[in-house]
């Protein structure tokens, strides 16, 4: 009993540790995102003016 406890504990601590961890992650990305989709306008911008 004290075991399956122990490993309740241990998964309960470890999803409280890895949301955190999850969720900044998942702003890194989004900020990863809108930044390559600011510089792939922007490059689409300088080909489309150096064309015309």
């Amino acid at each position: 009993m004290g075991r399956i406890l122990l490993i309740i504990a241990a998964i309960i601590a470890a999803l409280v540790l890895l949301g955190p961890l999850v969720g900044f992650a998942l702003t890194l990305l989004k900020w990863g995102l809108i930044i390559g989709a600011v510089a792939f306008g922007a490059m689409l911008l300088t080909k489309w003016a150096k064309r015309t």
